[in-house]
């Protein structure tokens, strides 16, 4: 449908008043209830043990996360007064009680199944992580020597008194606070001693004998850093810091006037200063083991500058994300069986010596691939490596926002440029936790010759695209990647994803216009295809919203069926609610937060929401529009979100292949099927975990399309 004719459809209805604040989930606790879907794997007895133990360290990496942005932010909402409700009313101040009683339910919960259930069972495996006072002579004696040999150099004592003020403690590392008497004054000197995060968390025994916790080893060993000392007491502790740091001054980000875009060096410039400011970022959080003495832990809550009710007490390991790094050989029983991604059919049997066959494969029509199912690295890969090294492409354009640190598509990058062809990358330098390393690509890539561009000022670019230009007889011709993930070799293999290839001329056509509106700074506006955020994505979808109540009202087939990471922003929501009350059919499989309640009489009656959690992350976004029966079906980066709509760079692409849209309706089919890793949110916002009835075959959508991918390769 053409933008106009999309303009002219979402201004046809006056805009839903919503004021009621019932009618919205609280955003942040809605991404609690992920992570609590998340602890309920680690208490799945079902989950093999080891995974158990994974899931486990990502609880740990979540509320990391959540702390460093979500709590973070409620903070300085508190320091600045702010008084605002969110969206379904709830204050600040509301908010931070309301996430800190949730938090600290979900750690019981985990030190709980931690303590009683995983532990005891790595003991019965064979795999035990043992407390420093049971082990023997012998294992006491070969930690005793690693720690002089291997732990010791690397340790800095650092001392609090009137000649030495506190220390800056860095977020997220493992601290030991060190009491030792002082005989003469009857006081206690303090000491902080930083557990290095270059050695292993879980130092393991001799002869497989199991493993023992870095910061006990370093706590029973102090006698041979200090061996004057007695009664030596130890005491670990964690800080985190927020995401953000204080703001800069504006003369200190960029030396360019403000309303005119930031020049590259600037913005790197910019981001430099804000990652130093993140390093000293005030601190949301101070973790500590339940033995430390209240009036010890007040001490370090005033030299922290932080409340009490920022202290968190654990009676179980600090720092659990460390358990994602649990590593035991020779022990596949205790894991997923190994899954090995298959090449899509269409792909397959491609001739090794030529570069030429991808795109003849693209030629004869619109591939879907889905990750981690179909090989990213003999698909998306395949089809970069291909471009770099085919004497008849001439150009390859690409977005980067997240990548791994060894990456082959830039390797294959800087192939390209280097063979002569034209390569420009798109880097993404302010995406955040990853604004360091996507700087380094980008300087690596401008010193192979390749055109970089470093975002949109005040806009962060979220597209996954990849365009690669070739000439066929003399006539040029485009192809393209149009995705929902990131360029990254690593995640393709955990993340659920999915990708188009496609060589279809108006879309293909689009999407140079948007890399040359990206990397040119000059406005386009007359995209045929392509739907671009913060442009008129909005539009578009309130529209396509809209036309299937015109459709219900008028009795003809409506429905909407939308897979995706989050779901909050309130128009849309409002939207929903409106295509629910005329009758719209609406199922959202949205894997994380959600705020919008589902299933409410004369409000959201005919919507259903459900999550999936499993051993991989669904990560794609699939939007479906049943439209009178002319079926739409659309993928690519945004979440129905305020900030992916109003706020990032976002693509959506229509699909047009009537296979594909026959696949994507298969597995939006797949997904309702699921009966025992899908959960469904309740009016109240809290889900429940679909389990098979009694008889019924268990279906467990990740499992499932596994053995789809290997019937495809006749596995």
């Amino acid at each position: 449908m053409k933008t106009d004719n999309l303009q002219m459809l979402a201004e046809t209805f006056a805009h839903p008043p919503f004021t009621a604040q019932n009618a919205f989930l609280n955003r942040e606790l809605s991404w609690l209830n992920f992570a609590r879907r998340v602890l309920a794997l680690v208490e799945d007895r079902e989950q093999p043990l080891l995974e158990r133990v994974r899931f486990a360290g990502i609880i740990g990496m979540l509320h990391d996360e959540f702390f460093m942005k979500r709590m973070s932010g409620l903070k300085r909402m508190l320091k600045q007064g702010v008084e605002k409700a969110s969206l379904d009313g709830m204050k600040p101040n509301e908010e931070m009680k309301a996430c800190r009683k949730e938090l600290l339910h979900q750690i019981n919960i985990l030190s709980r199944v931690m303590r009683e259930e995983i532990r005891p069972a790595l003991r019965k495996a064979g795999l035990p992580i043992w407390d420093y006072v049971e082990l023997n002579k012998k294992q006491s004696e070969y930690l005793q020597e690693y720690f002089r040999s291997s732990v010791q150099p690397i340790l800095t004592p650092l001392a609090v008194d009137a000649q030495h003020p506190f220390p800056f403690i860095s977020s997220l590392g493992l601290n030991l606070a060190v009491q030792i008497p002082e005989k003469k004054k009857g006081s206690k000197r303090f000491l902080r001693i930083k557990v290095p995060n270059n050695r292993p968390r879980w130092v393991p025994l001799p002869e497989g004998a199991g493993f023992v916790p870095l910061e006990q080893v370093i706590a029973e060993n102090l006698g041979q850093l200090f061996p004057n000392a007695e009664a030596i007491k130890t005491y670990v502790f964690r800080v985190t810091r927020g995401a953000e740091g204080e703001e800069a001054a504006p003369e200190e980000l960029s030396e360019s006037d403000p309303d005119t875009p930031l020049m590259p060096g600037s913005i790197i410039r910019q981001v430099t200063n804000e990652l130093k400011a993140r390093r000293f970022a005030g601190v949301v959080r101070l973790q500590v083991e339940q033995e430390m003495p209240e009036k010890l832990q007040k001490w370090l809550a005033t030299q922290l500058q932080i409340q009490a009710d920022d202290i968190y007490p654990s009676d179980y390991f600090i720092g659990l994300r460390d358990f994602s790094s649990f590593k035991a050989e020779d022990n596949a029983q205790l894991c997923y069986p190994v899954h090995q991604p298959v090449t899509p059919p269409r792909l397959r049997d491609l001739p090794a010596d030529s570069s030429k066959a991808v795109f003849e494969k693209i030629r004869r029509g619109d591939i879907l691939l889905h990750h981690p199912y179909h090989s990213f690295d003999t698909s998306v890969l395949q089809f970069i490596r291909a471009a770099a090294i085919d004497p008849d492409v001439l150009a390859i354009k690409l977005t980067i926002y997240r990548t791994s640190s060894d990456s082959p598509i830039v390797l294959a990058l800087s192939e390209a440029a280097r063979r002569g062809k034209q390569v420009a990358v798109l880097v993404e330098v302010t995406a955040r936790f990853d604004e360091a390393p996507n700087i380094a690509w980008g300087q690596l890539l401008e010193r192979e010759g390749v055109h970089v561009s470093y975002g949109v000022p005040k806009l962060k670019t979220h597209v996954k695209l990849a365009l690669v230009v070739r000439e066929e007889r003399g006539i040029v011709r485009r192809y393209i990647h149009a995705g929902t993930g990131n360029y990254h070799t690593g995640t393709a293999r955990v993340y659920e994803d999915l990708g188009i290839l496609t060589c279809d001329p108006e879309l293909c056509e689009d999407v140079a216009a948007l890399f040359n509106e990206l990397t040119g700074a000059t406005p386009y506006d007359h995209y045929r295809k392509l739907i671009v955020a913060p442009k008129h994505m909005r539009a578009h979808f309130v529209a396509m919203i809209r036309r299937e109540i015109e459709h219900a009202k008028a009795g003809r087939p409506c429905g909407i069926r939308a897979k995706m990471n989050q779901l909050q922003d309130p128009d849309i929501i409002q939207e929903l609610y409106s295509a629910s009350r005329a009758g719209v059919p609406i199922v959202l499989n949205v894997r994380g937060l959600n705020c919008l309640r589902p299933g409410v009489p004369e409000m959201s009656a005919t919507i259903r929401v459900f999550s999936v959690v499993g051993r991989f992350l669904e990560h794609s976004r699939i939007y479906h529009f049943v439209n009178g029966g002319s079926h739409e079906y659309y993928i690519g980066s945004a979440d129905w979100m305020k900030r992916n709509l109003d706020s990032r760079v976002e693509t959506i692409i229509p699909v047009l292949s009537t296979e594909v849209k026959q696949q994507l309706a298969e597995i939006l089919d797949v997904y309702e099927s699921d009966n025992s890793s899908a959960w469904d949110c309740q009016p109240d916002g809290h889900y429940v975990r679909r389990r098979p009835a009694a008889g019924q075959e268990k279906i467990s959508v990740q499992e499932r399309f596994i053995q789809l991918a290997n019937a495809e390769f006749n596995i």
